[in-house]
């Protein structure tokens, strides 16, 4: 019989919830939500209160809630100069975004580059609040409004953004901001009733949902940017194209798991922090990113001086322990991190991330610290022998 794994890597796709596969296989055989007979009624009715748990979750309102295909997809909807006040035609001249963002964000959506400003972060991953707003305050509004679009939480280190300070910096330049929140749903409280983002990105997988499908939730739904994807008017207009309806289904009940889950926060804490000690006793020259500001409970991000994080990845995962050498957005291509060179830290060798969940175990900590071991003890043979 094999040896069981140790699943580390929650923040690239938190395992299915059993919740949303029965959600799933539940909802498979429904009808055409749009249909008007009562199978279509029925399955309408899956889609309604999967939107009003996603509501839930970051306590906004149900029908502020828009299905999208993933948080790539609300991502280029949100990220574009042309939208809608009602009727009326609404620009948005320049795009603001992190350097550490998510590449979704940073690749402007469907700005041109010429129209994407990227603000610095500082050492620890903070967005540089002097520089953002230096930048707004030169924002030329008689071409349209600015658009600033956030990470609320780092997907690599966890690093958490003061979006609050954000947002009021946003809005002082009169802008409008629109925050990922893919990595901290479900991870740490989110409230759209209080003066926080104006759009948030959400997804279903990060959180033990399907994969493909997400959501954009918004504050007030008086201003829209234009539909990326035109079609029968589908989510009122703001989505073409007939609902995934299971994918929803799993996404609602998922988002049911994570907010009732939101209780058991420091728990996940105290396995990083377990997980993190054993980093800094088996390496003590290891950097761990982050580690001065807040950060997600369940994100480690850290380096082995000397050793090239591919490599470690491999041998952690021949050994039982699945982890990623930075961020799992590319299609399973290992690079360099843009997020460290955004810290400034040079890019040799990169870094790995532990991500964990709330079905994460001891047994978990414990794989991961014998790996850890021997490769430790093969890397130090290797030096004597060098």
């Amino acid at each position: 019989m094999a040896e069981p794994r140790a699943y580390l890597d929650y923040n690239a796709s938190a395992p299915l919830l059993p919740a949303a596969r029965v959600a799933v296989v539940a909802a498979l055989d429904a009808a055409n939500p749009s249909s008007v007979h009562a199978e279509g009624r029925a399955a309408r009715r899956l889609i309604e209160d999967a939107r009003r748990d996603v509501a839930a979750l970051v306590n906004a309102k149900p029908d502020h809630v828009i299905f999208t295909s993933g948080a790539t997809e609300a991502a280029v909807t949100l990220l574009s100069p042309d939208w809608r006040m009602g009727r009326a035609a609404l620009r948005m001249a320049r795009l603001y975004v992190s350097a550490a963002d998510h590449p979704c964000v940073l690749n402007g959506g469907r700005f041109t580059s010429d129209k994407v400003t990227r603000i610095g972060v500082t050492s620890d991953g903070l967005v540089d609040l002097d520089a953002l707003g230096a930048a707004l305050a030169g924002h030329d509004k008689a071409e349209g409004l600015p658009l600033v679009a956030i990470h609320a939480a780092n997907n690599e280190t966890g690093v958490i953004q003061p979006v609050a300070a954000i947002a009021a910096t946003v809005k002082a330049a009169g802008g409008v901001l629109v925050v990922d929140a893919v990595q901290a749903a479900g991870r740490y409280p989110l409230d759209m009733s209080v003066p926080y983002a104006d759009y948030l990105i959400l997804s279903s997988h990060k959180i033990g949902g399907p994969k493909g499908v997400g959501a954009i939730v918004a504050a007030s739904d008086l201003m829209m940017p234009q539909p990326l994807v035109s079609g029968g008017g589908q989510e009122k207009g703001h989505r073409g194209g007939t609902e995934n309806l299971a994918a929803i289904a799993g996404f609602g009940a998922a988002a049911r798991e994570a907010r009732a889950g939101l209780g058991g926060i420091e728990a996940v804490r105290q396995r990083r922090d377990a997980i993190e000690t054993i980093v800094v006793e088996l390496v003590p020259d290891a950097e761990i990113f982050g580690k001065r500001v807040e950060r997600l409970a369940n994100t480690t991000f850290f380096a082995i001086p000397g050793a090239k994080a591919e490599t470690v990845q491999i041998a952690f995962d021949l050994a039982g322990v699945a982890l990623s050498a930075g961020s799992a957005c590319s299609s399973g291509k290992v690079g360099p991190s843009h997020v460290l060179k955004a810290m400034g830290y040079g890019e040799e060798g990169g870094a790995l991330r532990v991500s964990i969940g709330a079905h994460s175990s001891a047994d978990d900590v414990e794989r991961f610290r014998k790996a850890l071991e021997s490769i430790v003890v093969r890397r130090a043979a290797r030096e004597r022998a060098a």
